[in-house]
């Protein structure tokens, strides 16, 4: 139990008669950086919330830094960092005003903050910025703002929703190491995100759809244990219509359109060579098929298909 920063189990939430959050379980080592993907509406911020303290569970139970999120959130709160996927700093004022406030919340040592706060300006492009009113800054620094502001404090565990969500490639970058660097500290990362290269980074991920986990490990370990069927890469003059009759042959259990490939699922018992001949006399392929290892995306979206049908 020493070595868990977050212990969840069975967790539930409504509203009304909709159900955010069906029965989730998982536990997060200390020092971990974990995933959680999946689409909008999914259950991603409302598991957070309830992480965090913010948000009530309708059942279940969950611990964050050795606390209950029911009957202790006021200590949780005192130990997390938390980026909300809806930017919640102060906009009317400037952004080092931002880091001296949120640094008075967290009852930093003034010696501390300033160090932490000119490393920040030295790393980043809000150096330039810092006596900006945050109201007039790019979307991708207002959230590099939200960030130092929910990590400058070195909490036990942080909570990061969609963080890179509209930032710019080099700014995604900046996120990502310095996630990397909070977990070398031995602090753990919750992070949520759409992006799938962002979850191969993670040491664990959760896949959640429609308020359920649909399967939790590390990414190359889920890819291999998980994933069902042989995936094979071709390229086509047109990937939707060659999707659209791909999906009516005998064998295929999933195709997904990536830019001009296509990517097929093929059953174990299908015959590859039999499916490939109905597809190319009725389109035109650009490249030959090949086999190729499954990736987190492919799983995800086989996954997803599995829980719709």
């Amino acid at each position: 139990m020493n070595d868990l920063a977050v212990t969840v189990e069975n967790l539930r939430r409504k509203f009304g008669s909709f159900v955010a959050v069906d029965g989730v379980s998982f536990d997060i080592g200390r020092g971990e950086i974990f995933g959680f993907l999946g689409p909008n509406g999914a259950g991603k911020s409302t598991t957070i919330r309830m992480l965090c303290g913010l948000l009530r569970p309708t059942s279940g139970e969950g611990r964050v830094a050795g606390f209950d999120i029911t009957r202790q959130p006021e200590k949780i709160k005192t130990r997390i960092g938390y980026m909300s996927q809806k930017f919640s700093l102060y906009r009317t004022i400037t952004v080092e005003e931002n880091l001296d406030f949120y640094a008075g919340v967290y009852l930093m040592e003034r010696r501390h903050h300033r160090d932490r706060k000119d490393e920040f300006f030295r790393q980043t492009e809000l150096g330039a910025f810092r006596n900006r009113v945050v109201s007039s800054l790019p979307s991708g620094a207002r959230q590099l703002l939200a960030l130092f502001c929910a990590i400058q404090h070195r909490p036990q565990i942080v909570f990061l929703d969609e963080p890179t969500a509209g930032v710019d490639p080099t700014a995604r970058r900046y996120f990502w190491d310095k996630i990397n660097s909070l977990a070398d500290e031995g602090i753990t990362v919750f992070v949520t995100t759409h992006y799938l290269d962002e979850a191969e980074e993670c040491d664990r991920v959760a896949m959640i759809f429609e308020g359920k986990i649909a399967a939790i490990g590390a990414p190359a370990e889920l890819t291999r244990t998980r994933f069902k069927g042989r995936v094979f890469r071709l390229g086509v003059e047109n990937p939707l219509q060659a999707r659209s009759l791909a999906l009516t042959l005998d064998g295929v259990n999933d195709a997904v359109v990536f830019g001009s490939e296509l990517h097929l699922t093929l059953g174990d018992a299908a015959n590859p060579d039999t499916i490939f001949r109905q597809l190319e006399s009725r389109v035109s392929f650009a490249d030959a098929p090949v086999l190729i290892e499954p990736t987190l995306e492919d799983l995800f979206v086989s996954l997803i298909g599995e829980e719709r049908r």
